[in-house]
């Protein structure tokens, strides 16, 4: 669980509560017709954007910044040289039924083992490597979508509060709710864009290219590996892929 986006957005969302409540009744910032307008609003807006699977999967894929563990891509090319210096001296089928930590970099390596041409492995886990991009993009946009919907929802919930304010100045009573209803929806929908969808949608993005970097590094492994390339090489190879600040070479035995 990555432990920085809950606590940034719990955190995010305590504070605003905090404030609210050393400042007077929590009830008073609870408006139902305000809530109605930006929620229903902005998922309504945003689903006009995309497909319905595309929309419910996109929470699915949003449940990544809370889920996400990060893997170090030391310990993947620590891995690959490994597996390298096995297949190297005792051939692909050596690796056959041995734990691989990484599920990218088991399924490449039973690709080989099953006997498959380089350019079809390269070709299948290529694949694998776009389409979770694409549906992390989708994510991302969706994301994004809600962060630019809400304000916009919440102003247009302002504008009808101002009307009806506007509307009945001659009754009192019906001045306090119009007036909770042009306020109310620009909290909610700066909360929704600012505390939620927007840090969702960037602790996404970081987490694709993440990924996207992981399984690239993955993908040259299995190349060198199948080509029967020296362990040595791969990992100087792997290492490319690293910031020169985190290009720690170790010796190691062939």
């Amino acid at each position: 669980m990555d432990l920085a986006t809950l606590v940034g957005l719990i955190g995010a969302i305590a504070i605003i509560c905090v404030a609210i409540l050393l400042g007077g009744d929590f009830g008073t910032f609870v408006n139902a017709p305000s809530l109605t307008v930006v929620i229903g609003g902005t998922f309504g807006a945003t689903l006009a954007r995309i497909s319905l699977g595309q929309f419910f999967g996109s929470f699915k894929v949003g449940l990544k910044s809370l889920l996400h563990k990060s893997v170090d891509p030391m310990q993947l090319i620590e891995e690959a040289v490994e597996l390298a210096n096995i297949a190297r001296k005792e051939g692909i089928l050596a690796l056959e039924g041995r734990e691989i930590a990484h599920p990218f970099l088991e399924r490449g390596i039973n690709l080989c083992i099953d006997g498959h041409a380089p350019e079809v492995v390269q070709k299948m886990l290529n694949k694998d490597i776009n389409l979770a991009l694409e549906r992390h993009i989708t994510g991302i946009q969706m994301f994004r979508a809600i962060g630019e919907a809400a304000p916009a929802m919440g102003m247009i919930g302002t504008l009808i509060g101002l009307v009806q304010m506007l509307s009945n100045m001659d009754d009192p009573k019906a001045i306090g709710p119009a007036m909770a209803v042009a306020l109310l929806t620009t909290l909610y929908g700066a909360i929704i864009a600012n505390a939620v969808a927007l840090p969702i949608a960037d602790k996404l993005k970081k987490i694709s290219a993440e990924e996207k970097l992981n399984k690239n590094l993955i993908l040259e492994s299995i190349s060198s590996i199948q080509a029967g390339t020296n362990p040595r090489v791969v990992e100087q190879l792997l290492l490319t892929f690293l910031p020169e600040s985190k290009r720690v070479i170790e010796d190691k035995q062939e």
